[in-house]
């Protein structure tokens, strides 16, 4: 018998508790993720949105200051950089300033708790969201092993075409049907030997009322 390893075990103890338990609407709602297309459009648009590296921020500053000491102004030399905003209180902040124009949430974030109320601050200040499959992935965007969130503000005016196209898709493809995830209670669902349990007793159950 193969002993997997203990975060295995975990990840399998989890699933399957999930599955078995009766699940309450605003946990549920993270087992429903953005399609694989629409989530690919999405990452193409954020990895052009990445934060500046340490070395290339460092060459930046560089630049401005040997503008400033020629006499000319740093924005001659460097325009504004446009990058995707991470950080749960940052992001929670620009929602509820309405500064955001998409939020998506990974799907495993843990604690949950931390993340459970933002599809509802999202749905109450009108900001499309979208719950996306692994932290990690989101992580790689913003030069992090992991991140519990990200949001898109401001494009530069080449992509912003491309942004709206993504919204009305995470609109009509993921919030209408979503919206419906999200008053259903997930889980309940029992395995074979607890099915046949239940289907014995229930015939039992109506031959005794036969007699």
């Amino acid at each position: 018998m193969v002993k997997w390893p203990e975060y295995v075990r975990l990840q399998r103890q989890k699933k399957i508790l999930q599955m078995r338990l009766k699940v309450p609407p605003a946990l549920a709602q993270f087992q429903h993720v953005l399609d694989r297309n629409t989530a690919a459009q999405a990452f193409k648009l954020l990895n052009k949105y990445r934060p500046e590296t340490k070395a290339e921020k460092k060459e930046r500053l560089l630049q401005e200051a040997t503008a400033v000491k020629e006499g000319k102004k740093k924005e001659d030399v460097s325009k504004k950089p446009y990058t995707v905003k991470y950080g749960l209180n940052h992001v929670v902040g620009l929602i509820e300033n309405k500064k955001a124009s998409l939020v998506l949430i990974p799907n495993d974030v843990e604690p949950i708790e931390l993340v459970v109320f933002l599809p509802s601050l999202c749905k109450k200040m009108g900001i499309p969201y979208a719950i996306v499959k692994g932290k990690a992935r989101l992580g790689t965007v913003v030069h992090k092993k992991t991140a519990a969130v990200l949001a898109v503000t401001e494009v530069r005016s080449e992509d912003k075409n491309e942004l709206s196209k993504l919204i009305s898709a995470v609109k009509d493809g993921y919030l209408e049907k979503h919206d419906q995830a999200r008053r259903q209670w997930g889980g309940g669902i029992m395995g074979p030997k607890a099915q046949m349990k239940i289907i014995k007793k229930q015939k039992a159950l109506e031959a005794a009322t036969k007699i």
